[in-house]
């Protein structure tokens, strides 16, 4: 067998299951899970979470659960559960009829608490929040016992139904698991499991005023499903000890957590609260802005539910954290992109060009090809014309060393076209800015090649400007500004949000073909990049082009650098 032919090995999760599965524990059945909170947009951190949780059920031949932590009434919307289950359909995962809530489970786990009470497992505690904080103690310093721990069995049944009730205003009381404010891991000093509420919630309504914390919700939602592996990220592998202890306590069916490390992404905030604090902030116009590393933002911005699978099977999955570069996923979407998006041709800062010797009524077509890496992309008939544009830099006056594109008295080749030699500068008189350029043509060089075989170095692209058609496009680029090594970063992270990363060009010019563009079609601009139509405010006849990634591909260079 060839080495390329071999199986690659498991990762650390999948090993544990395929261990689990050969053994016979759980039966050998594989249930995972994917337990979002709606209180925002998932964003490619939590791709690498819900993507390793249906993959490794898919792959196991087991199942997968899709189930909304909501438990947080102040900060849960409708929307975000939709949001939700938009982006990972989007991806290519479906929970078929395994749609849960946690709140589906809310009358059981408060039948739970009251059974740890019961247990003498759990007390009803008066300190505030504060107070809370203050005897929880300290990394190196251990906690002290609330003065309501000992309260009876009796008193805290009691107080906890008036709490259910709704007898207590919000914060005034809490219930409290009794395990060890001695203990090296703060989590289990006496963590809470209820607090009070009084806020509707978005499924229950006003049927409660009490809501259950996650770690308490977590486990045992697990149980009642029937999960057999619950799969989470690095910083609740602190918490497993409390997903233990609750669901050994109680004696119920006790899935196993297993812990992966994050996903961080240089140049890129992948904190949802931070993202919150973006979108609230109007750093940007929503969660689903290009500029958001949102599953939202990046399939507004053009890429492919592929190419961000294909991202996340080279990250892999491990066990410690590390910040893996930007420059991979873009790697991973121009490789995608490169493969299925046609190529078309838009000026994005446009200078005009007449062609003097070229008939004024004269319009030719020539044969373009779609799209040299498919195939069976066919052509396309892009027509031309007397005037014409061409970008602007693409064009020196007094050009550098090295400048192969158009200059006066110089020859370059007109993509698809003719090949064209730069006669005279037309300029603004009161600003000397350079408005038009004067240009003559070689009539024997149609298909852009010199009948004589001479060699011409530039090639530029263009548009006609009698069938050019108007476009606004956006140049996207990295959220965050590059830091300089070894210097400490600021105390409030959106200092770094780079002021760059929106630039808006209007009165581009794009070729016809792209007039009527759907929304969300994708296409490789020459030369300048790939470009994606926005899905909300584009319009027939006046597209808008989200620039999804440039042409220059950093991590290809690393790449071969590494092969070397």
């Amino acid at each position: 067998m060839d080495a390329s032919e071999k199986t690659p090995a498991l990762d650390f999760v999948r090993a544990i299951v395929a261990d689990d599965t050969k053994t016979g524990r759980y039966d050998g059945r594989v249930h995972t899970r994917f337990p979002p909170e709606p209180n925002g947009y998932l964003h490619i951190g939590h791709a690498k979470a819900f993507g390793l949780n249906f993959s490794i059920a898919e792959e196991f031949g087991g199942l997968c659960n899709l189930r909304f932590d909501d438990t947080n009434p102040t900060a849960e919307e409708t929307e975000y559960v939709e949001a939700i289950m938009k982006d990972i359909r989007w991806l290519g995962f479906d929970w078929g009829d395994r749609l849960f809530y946690a709140s589906d489970y809310f009358q059981q786990l408060y039948d739970h608490a009251v059974d740890l009470i019961r247990r003498g497992s759990a007390y009803v505690c008066d300190l505030t929040p504060e107070e809370t904080r203050e005897y929880r103690g300290t990394l190196t310093e251990p906690g002290r016992n609330s003065p309501y721990r000992d309260r009876s069995i009796e008193e805290n049944l009691g107080l906890f139904e008036r709490m259910r009730a709704g007898e207590f205003p919000d914060g005034a009381r809490t219930l409290r698991a009794k395990i060890d404010m001695a203990s090296p891991n703060i989590n289990l000093r006496d963590p809470v499991i209820y607090r009070i509420i009084h806020a509707p919630h978005h499924r229950t309504g006003d049927a409660w005023c009490i809501y259950p914390m996650y770690d308490w919700a977590h486990g045992l939602s697990d149980s009642i499903e029937g999960i057999t592996h619950s799969i989470c990220s690095i910083e609740f592998e602190d918490h497993r000890p409390l997903y233990d202890w609750f669901l050994d306590q109680l004696e119920v069916y006790h899935p196993q957590q297993i812990e992966f490390a994050r996903l961080y992404l240089s140049r890129t905030v992948l904190s949802k609260r931070k993202l919150l604090e973006i979108v609230n902030g109007k750093h940007v116009k929503g969660w689903d802005d290009p500029r958001m590393p949102t599953l939202a933002g990046l399939r507004r911005r053009g890429y492919t539910p592929e190419s961000i699978r294909e991202f996340l099977r080279r990250v892999g999955v491990a066990k410690t954290d590390s910040e893996i570069d930007v420059a991979l996923l873009e790697h991973c979407v121009r490789e995608d992109l490169n493969r299925r998006a046609p190529r078309v041709m838009g000026v994005l800062r446009p200078l005009r060009v007449v062609i003097e010797d070229y008939p004024e009524d004269r319009v030719e077509e020539f044969d373009a090809i779609n799209n040299p890496e498919d195939p069976g992309a066919g052509t396309r008939r892009i027509a031309f014309s007397r005037e014409i544009y061409i970008e602007r830099d693409d064009f020196r006056e007094d050009p550098p060393k090295k400048f192969f594109r158009l200059a006066p008295g110089r020859e370059v080749r007109l993509k698809h076209a003719y090949l064209i030699t730069c006669e005279r500068v037309v300029k603004d008189e009161r600003t000397g800015e350079i408005v038009e350029l004067r240009c003559r043509y070689d009539p024997e060089s149609r298909g852009g090649e010199a009948p004589d075989g001479r060699r011409v170095k530039g090639t530029l692209h263009w548009v006609s400007a009698r069938h050019a058609i108007d476009a606004e496009v956006r140049l996207i680029d990295h959220q965050l500004v590059e830091g300089e090594e070894g210097q400490a970063p600021p105390a409030d992270f959106k200092d770094l949000l780079n002021p760059n990363s929106l630039t808006t060009l209007t009165g581009c010019k794009v070729e016809q073909s792209l007039e009527n563009a759907a929304p969300g079609s994708r296409y490789q601009f020459l030369r300048r990049g790939y470009f994606c139509v926005d899905s909300l405010d584009s319009a027939p006849g006046a597209p808008v082009f989200n620039r999804t990634v440039s042409l220059r591909d950093t991590w290809a260079k690393i790449e071969k650098s590494q092969r070397a």
